[in-house]
C-alpha cells in the first residue's frame, strides 16, 4: 500500500520558520547590510564594501582581545571538564543522596550571570568579602582590581565555579546511562577502577562529553555579562574578552560598521573553531572505541 502524504502539515512549522526568520535572520541581514556600510545618519548611508573587515583585521586590539579569548577559553576546558567528570564519578548513583547531590550541584546554574558576577565582586574584596579578607589574613596580596593575574584567576573561579556543574550533571547522566552489565563483566575479570573508568566508563561518555566541550567552549568564547560586572574589563584592558571588545565598537563609540564586520567575523571564528573541536573529538572517540574493542 502507498502511504498518503497530507502535505498540509507543513502549515504546522510555518510558525516556526516565522520565528527563525523574525529571531535569526533578519538580524542577520541587517548585520551583513551594516557591515558593508558607512553609516552616516538614520537616513544616510555610503557603501563601503570590505574595507571595514579589513580595517578590523588589522585591529591591534582585536588581536589582543582574541589571543586573550582564546587563553580563557582553553583554561576554562583544561579545568571544567576533567573536574566535571570527577565530581560525576564522586556522586552516589542512587538513592536520596544521590538526588540531594544532583539538586546542591544544580544551585549555581539557577543564578543568573549578572549576580553571579556580582556575588563574586563582593566575595573577593578585601574589605567586606569573605574570600578577599580570608586571603589577606593569610598574608596573601589579593587585589583583582588592579592586579591582572590577581583578575585572571577570580574571572576563571568564578566561570568554574558556575559552569562546572553543568558538565558535571551531562557526565553523570552518561554514567547512569552505561549498562550494568558492563561492571559486572569487568569485575569477573579483575578489571581496575582506572581501567574501568578508561575502557568503559570514559567511551561511553563520550557523547555527552562532546556535548559539555563544545557548551563550555562556546559559552565562554562568548563570555560577557560576569567579567564585566566583576572587573569592568580591568585592570586596563586584561579581562576584555572579545564580547566586551564588540561592545565598546556597537555602544560605546557608535562605530556600527566596523562593530557587524566583527560580529560576521566573531560568528566565522566561533564557528570554525567548533567545527574544528567536533571533529576533533570524533576521531579521538573513535580511536578510543578501536583500542577498546582490541583490548
Amino acid at each position: 500500500m502507498n502511504k498518503p502524504y497530507n502535505n498540509k502539515a507543513w502549515f504546522f512549522i510555518l510558525p516556526v520558520f516565522a520565528c527563525v526568520a523574525f529571531s535569526a535572520i533578519l538580524p542577520l541581514m541587517t548585520v551583513v547590510n551594516y557591515s558593508v556600510q558607512d553609516i552616516i545618519s538614520p537616513t544616510q548611508a555610503v557603501f563601503v564594501g570590505l574595507e571595514w573587515f579589513r580595517e578590523i583585521m588589522r585591529d591591534p586590539e582585536l588581536h589582543a582581545a582574541l589571543a586573550r579569548q582564546m587563553i580563557y577559553s582553553l583554561c576554562v576546558l583544561l579545568v571544567q571538564i576533567p573536574l566535571g567528570i570527577a565530581l560525576a564519578l564522586a556522586m552516589p548513583s542512587k538513592g536520596w543522596k544521590s538526588s540531594l547531590s544532583l539538586v546542591v550541584l544544580s544551585m549555581p546554574l539557577l543564578i543568573p550571570w549578572n549576580v553571579v558576577g556580582t556575588i563574586w565582586q563582593i566575595f573577593g574584596r578585601a574589605d567586606i568579602g569573605l574570600g578577599g579578607h580570608g586571603l589577606q589574613l593569610l598574608g596573601i596580596d589579593y587585589n583583582y582590581t588592579s592586579n591582572t593575574i590577581d583578575a585572571w584567576l577570580t574571572v576563571l573561579l568564578m566561570d568554574v565555579w558556575h559552569w562546572t556543574p553543568l558538565v558535571a550533571l551531562l557526565a553523570f547522566a552518561g554514567l547512569r546511562s552505561i549498562p550494568d552489565a558492563y561492571y559486572q563483566a569487568a569485575q569477573i575479570d579483575g578489571a581496575s577502577r582506572w581501567a574501568v573508568f578508561r575502557h568503559i566508563q570514559l567511551p561511553k561518555m563520550r557523547g555527552v562529553l562532546m556535548i559539555a566541550v563544545l557548551l563550555r567552549f562556546m559559552d565562554s568564547f562568548m563570555i560577557y555579562t560576569e567579567p564585566f560586572v566583576l572587573t569592568g574589563g580591568g585592570p586596563g584592558n586584561s579581562t576584555t574578552f572579545l564580547s566586551q571588545y564588540l561592545t565598546q565598537k556597537a555602544v560605546g563609540q557608535f562605530d556600527l560598521g566596523p562593530a557587524a564586520a566583527f560580529s560576521l567575523i566573531y560568528f566565522l571564528i566561533i564557528l570554525l573553531f567548533s567545527f574544528v573541536l567536533y571533529n576533533w573529538m570524533q576521531k579521538a572517540g573513535n580511536t578510543t572505541n578501536a583500542e577498546s574493542e582490541h583490548a
